[in-house]
Order: C-alpha cells, then sequence, then structure tokens
C-alpha cells in the first residue's frame, strides 16, 4: 500500500514537470511570434513610407516637369517684361509682360525665355508649376546654387481691365532645372507693382512700388530684406521716423554697388483734395549705405534675433554746373558692371498742363552714370568713324583719340543731316521711346520691348537691339519691328497684324459670356473637351468684361460670392439700372417668361432660376479661386473682389 501511494506522487510530479515544460515552450514560441509579426509589422511600415515618399516624388517631378521649345524669336509683342543676365551663364531670360491690343484688351503673360547670343536663338520654357500671369513685377539674379532669378509681386488685370489685382507672392526659378518653386514666409512685403529689388551680398533689397485699390494710386516707400540664406523677409525699421530718406515712387532704378544700393529716379502721383492728381517725374539720387551687422542682436528668449543689415539713406548731391539727362520717367538703367557704370535709355518727359492737354517728349539718347564716389552722369555718344582719304593723318596719337573720344561723349544728340551717310552710325539708332526692358551682359547691352507714341496713340515695339559698349560704333537691330507706326499726317490706323500668338489668346477670351459653358454646345461634341483650368482662365478675362446689357453683369455670379450674394447683388443691380415702377425683381421678371405664378410664388422660381445660375458656375468660380490662391493674391482682396466686382476697377493704367 505504501509502494503504490508512492508511485502515484512520482507520477504527478513528472506529469507536472511536463506541463510546465509544454507552458514555458508555448510562452517562448508566442514571444517568437510576437517578435516576428512586430519584425513584420515595421518591415511593412518601412514599405509603406518608401510608397509614400516615392509617390511624393513622382508628384513633385511631374508638377515641375518642364518643356522646352526653340521658338523663331523674341517673346511677341509686350511690356513691362523683365530682362535679366543670366548669373551663370551668357544667356538672357525675359519672363512675363502686357500687351494691349488696339481694340482695348489686356493680354498678360507668365512665359519663361532664355536668349543665347552666341547662337542668337531664343528658347521658351514652360512648367505646370509658375507664377502666374503679370506684368510690372521684380526679378533680381543670384549666382548662388547655380544661379537663380527671384521674382516678387506685379499685377494682372482681366480682358477689358475692369478688374485688376496685384500679386505679393515670392518665386524662385532655378536655372539649373527650369524649375519654379513657390517660397512660402509668413512676414512678407505688401501686394505691389512697379518696385525693384537689388541683390546685395546674399541679400536681396526690395524697395518701393504702388498699390491701386481702384480709388487712388498708393505710391510706396517701405524697404525690405530677404536672407537667401535663411529664407526670410525682415522690413527694415528705421529708429529717427524723421530720418531722411526716397519719398514713396515706382519705376526708379535700383543698382547694387560695393557699399550698397543706388537708386535713381522714378515717378509718382500727387494727390491734392479738390484738385485732379497730377504725375511727377523724379530725378533724385540716393545711394542705401550697407553694412554687415559686426555682432548679431539677441532678444530677451536668448534666441539671435534677425536684424543682419546697418543700413542709411544717402542724398547724392549733384553740382549745378554737372551734366545730367532731362527729366524724365519710363527710363531705369542697366547695371554695366564691368565698368561700374548704370546705362540708361530713352524715357518721356510728360508736360501735364492741364487736364486736357497732356505733351510728351520721347526720347533715344543714352547715358551712363558712375555709381562709384559721389556718382556722375556723362552722355554715352556713337563714335563717329573716320573718313579715308583727305588731309588726316592716317597715324593719331593715342592721345589725340582719347580727346576726342572725350569731345564725343558731352556733345548733344545730333539731327539727321537731309543726305545723311548710309554709313552714318547714328541712323542705327533705335526711335524714342519709353520703357525699355534694358540688360548688360558683359560688355554688351541689350534693349528690348518698347513703348513710343504717334497721334496720341501708343505703339508696342517688339524690335530687339545690341549695343557693344566698349566700342560705341553703332547699334545692331537683331530682330526689326513689324508694328508700322505711320508717318506725320497719315492715318493712325495701324496697317500690322497682331502676333499669331495674341490673336489665339483673344479667341480664346473675347468670347460671348456664356463661354464658360462651351462643354455643352454642340461644337464641343466633335472637339477636345475643354479643361475646368481652361474655362476658369477663359472666365477670368470675359465674366466681368461683357461691354453688353447689364442682364449679363447681373447674371454672372462673381469668385467667392455665396448663393445668397450672387441672388441680392443681381437683385440691387437690376433695380439701380432699371429705376422704373412695376418692374420687380431681376429674377422673378426672368421667371415672367416661364411661368404664370405671381407674387411670391414668382419671386420663388426666380429664385430657383438664380441657383440654377449659379450652380452652372460653381465649379468655375472655384476653380478661378484656386487660380487667384496660387497666384498668390491675398484672400481680403479676394473676398473684395468677388463681393465688389471690381479690384482697381475702371481706371487708366498708363504709368509712366
Amino acid at each position: 500500500m505504501g509502494k503504490k501511494k508512492s508511485s502515484n506522487t512520482q507520477t504527478s510530479k513528472v506529469a507536472a514537470k511536463i506541463a510546465k515544460k509544454s507552458k514555458a515552450a508555448q510562452k517562448t514560441e508566442r514571444k517568437e511570434k510576437k517578435k516576428t509579426g512586430k519584425a513584420k509589422d515595421e518591415f511593412d511600415d518601412d514599405q509603406d513610407l518608401e510608397a509614400i515618399l516615392e509617390n511624393i516624388r513622382r508628384e513633385w517631378e511631374a508638377a515641375h516637369a518642364v518643356t522646352e521649345e526653340l521658338v523663331e524669336g523674341p517673346p511677341s509683342r509686350r511690356a513691362n517684361a523683365t530682362l535679366t543676365a543670366c548669373p551663370s551663364g551668357d544667356y538672357l531670360w525675359s519672363i512675363g509682360g502686357e500687351f494691349f491690343s488696339e481694340d482695348g484688351k489686356a493680354y498678360f503673360y507668365n512665359d519663361v525665355f532664355r536668349y543665347s547670343p552666341e547662337k542668337d536663338e531664343w528658347r521658351k520654357f514652360v512648367s505646370q508649376t509658375c507664377p502666374g500671369p503679370r506684368s510690372a513685377h521684380a526679378v533680381v539674379a543670384s549666382p548662388s546654387g547655380g544661379g537663380k532669378l527671384f521674382l516678387f509681386g506685379g499685377e494682372f488685370s482681366s480682358l477689358y481691365q475692369n478688374t485688376f489685382h496685384h500679386y505679393r507672392d515670392f518665386w524662385c526659378f532655378d536655372i539649373a532645372t527650369r524649375s519654379w518653386d513657390r517660397i512660402e514666409t509668413k512676414v512678407r512685403p505688401s501686394a505691389r507693382s512697379g518696385h525693384r529689388m537689388a541683390l546685395w551680398k546674399h541679400y536681396i533689397l526690395l524697395f518701393g512700388g504702388f498699390y491701386d485699390p481702384g480709388i487712388t494710386t498708393r505710391y510706396m516707400n517701405d524697404l525690405w530684406v530677404f536672407d537667401t540664406q535663411e529664407y526670410r523677409w525682415q522690413q527694415i525699421e528705421y529708429k529717427d521716423p524723421n530720418e531722411r530718406r526716397p519719398s514713396p515712387r515706382s519705376g526708379f532704378s535700383f543698382l547694387s554697388t560695393p557699399d550698397g544700393i543706388v537708386l535713381h529716379g522714378g515717378y509718382c502721383k500727387e494727390y491734392t483734395k479738390g484738385k485732379r492728381p497730377v504725375g511727377v517725374m523724379l530725378d533724385d539720387t540716393w545711394l542705401l549705405r550697407l553694412v554687415l551687422a559686426s555682432t548679431p542682436e539677441s532678444s530677451g528668449s536668448g534666441k539671435t534675433k534677425f536684424d543682419p543689415l546697418i543700413v542709411k539713406w544717402e542724398r547724392r548731391k549733384r553740382p549745378s554746373t554737372a551734366y545730367t539727362p532731362a527729366l524724365r520717367s519710363g527710363a531705369t538703367m542697366a547695371l554695366w558692371a564691368a565698368k561700374g557704370m548704370g546705362v540708361l535709355f530713352g524715357g518721356v518727359t510728360d508736360e501735364d498742363s492741364d487736364e486736357e492737354t497732356l505733351k510728351s517728349i520721347f526720347w533715344n539718347d543714352l547715358n551712363g552714370y558712375q555709381v562709384s564716389g559721389n556718382g556722375k552722369w556723362v552722355s554715352m555718344m556713337l563714335k563717329t568713324p573716320k573718313k579715308q582719304g583727305g588731309k588726316r593723318k592716317k597715324d593719331r596719337t593715342r592721345e589725340d583719340d582719347d580727346e576726342n573720344d572725350e569731345d564725343v561723349q558731352n556733345m548733344a544728340v545730333a539731327e539727321p543731316e537731309t543726305n545723311p551717310d548710309p554709313d552714318d552710325p547714328l541712323l542705327s539708332t533705335p526711335i524714342p521711346r519709353y520703357n525699355a526692358m534694358l540688360a548688360v551682359l558683359r560688355n554688351t547691352l541689350y534693349m528690348h520691348v518698347f513703348v513710343t507714341l504717334h497721334c496720341s496713340r501708343e505703339y508696342t515695339l517688339d524690335d530687339f537691339y545690341a549695343l557693344s559698349l566698349d566700342k560705341m560704333d553703332r547699334y545692331l537691330c537683331l530682330k526689326k519691328s513689324d508694328v508700322i507706326i505711320p508717318s506725320e499726317g497719315d492715318d493712325v490706323s495701324s496697317s500690322s497684324e497682331e502676333d499669331d500668338e495674341d490673336d489665339s489668346d483673344e479667341e480664346m477670351l473675347s468670347g460671348e459670356e456664356e463661354a464658360p459653358e462651351i462643354k455643352g454646345t454642340q461644337e464641343a461634341a466633335v472637339e477636345e473637351p475643354v479643361s475646368l483650368r481652361d474655362q476658369a482662365t477663359a472666365f477670368m478675362g470675359v465674366s466681368k468684361d461683357t461691354k453688353g446689357s447689364e442682364d449679363d453683369t447681373a447674371s454672372t455670379p462673381l469668385p467667392g460670392e455665396s448663393l445668397a450674394v450672387f441672388y441680392g447683388r443681381s437683385r440691387e443691380s437690376f433695380l439701380c439700372n432699371v429705376r422704373l415702377e412695376g418692374h420687380g425683381e431681376y429674377w422673378a421678371q426672368k421667371a415672367r417668361g416661364s411661368s404664370d405664378n405671381r407674387g411670391k410664388l414668382l419671386r420663388r422660381d426666380g429664385f430657383s432660376l438664380a441657383e440654377e445660375r449659379y450652380g452652372t458656375y460653381k465649379p468655375i468660380l472655384e476653380e478661378v479661386e484656386r487660380i487667384l490662391a496660387e497666384a498668390g493674391l491675398d484672400e481680403e482682396e479676394m473676398t473684395r473682389a468677388s463681393a465688389t466686382g471690381q479690384v482697381g476697377a475702371g481706371q487708366n493704367r498708363n504709368r509712366r
């Protein structure tokens, strides 16, 4: 009996050990499975992350894909574009601009062109991610990172200039990849046009410009600095509010020097209560002296304050006996870095004596400004070639040549002779004009896109010139203008044809108010479908530009408008313009033709028509809002534009 009990106890112990080992094995197995599962999950996460990054890369490449096209010649006729010397190669870059056709339509561009003087060829670059169409913007070149072009601001208007707005977006064009990137910063300058930028060391300085809200044009004289290494904007604050500095202006010269930035001239308008605004041409010159701060300031929080520069404005005095060009506007200088000189061509002098008379004198002289020291103006005249034969000695001394060159530089512009010498270099001088786009590449001055006036009518030209500044022998016309300007006494109607590009733009933008709904027409059924972006682009040009009845204006919703705002605006617009009793509301009148209801029921039918109209345009309006947001238009300005139907509307934008 004792033996049997002992045997049972031993069996129980063995069973317990086996159970314990089995439990331990199960626990180990669970741990292994857990580890394996975790590793698998981490592997899957890594795979998902790689897929996400790959998708991001593909999307970025698709958005920044660039098409390059060899074009026949310079950009089509346009004004207020930019022409910039390449900081990393022998090229010129042209961006944007505007063109006003003979029938009063405005076209804006955002294309990028590159000119190669060596090959005498133009190439056009197009990418999906790029600034919106604009003019009167500012571009500055930086050699860092293989070369970059920084662009800020500018302006845009609808087809008939009924709507108008300014940009405040900031972009960087990478010359190596030909791609654009938008630089987003919380702090940045306000929206503006006609401003100027210059690069000093690795800082971009921005000054002045104007903002036109539609009532008065507000000119500015604020100063901003952008650090291209930190990618940050800061407005320069003056410790003394009475410190002397340039007055508000636009369209001035802004040239970088080792000591800072030279500012010259510009244009503004003076507003006096009870009197009409008067345009003012400026000819003062300033040096913005720049010094790097030796030690950065520290804020109370212990962080380094972004305050890299010490700035001071110094007005340059000009001796009364010194040579100076005639007072003018519409002329800015390009920097000839090799000689430390600004080069200025043409311009216009306005004699705004009364409201009915504006006499304008256009110039085609070339002037140089020595930016170093106290500055000095010189008249740059073409050199007259030596005549063969006669008693002139073949071997003149170098001293005689130098004296002759100095005399030539201070000569007035000579009038052509009755029987001009075909070899006379003065005959190669471009006709008088203003707003010429200038750029100096090494020792050659390039001039493109000009505006001139004849019989109170403006002509935008498209000729392209080059001048060797170190030789000053003659202007080389690289492309003649196709614009025919009538002689005195001739019919002022132009016989020139618009560029094919302008024609195609006009066909797209000059349709009736119903143009955005082209998808439902019979013609659209046989053609390629028009994208929503194309419809929105067309709508921006024609929605508020119809020259027809008030019915068109009232029945077209605006970007940002709610259904209630649209319905109320169209009703008020109708009542204000009809001013007759018994006509009722706009949409009720619309419903009369298809409804037998009266009173409240008729107004309900009218509201249904407004709702249907609003729904038809809503996708296009949302796309317009996206386009404006991408272009950098302020949200506040977008709201104001949608509420009033205009931003800066109805103004003559012929600013010097």
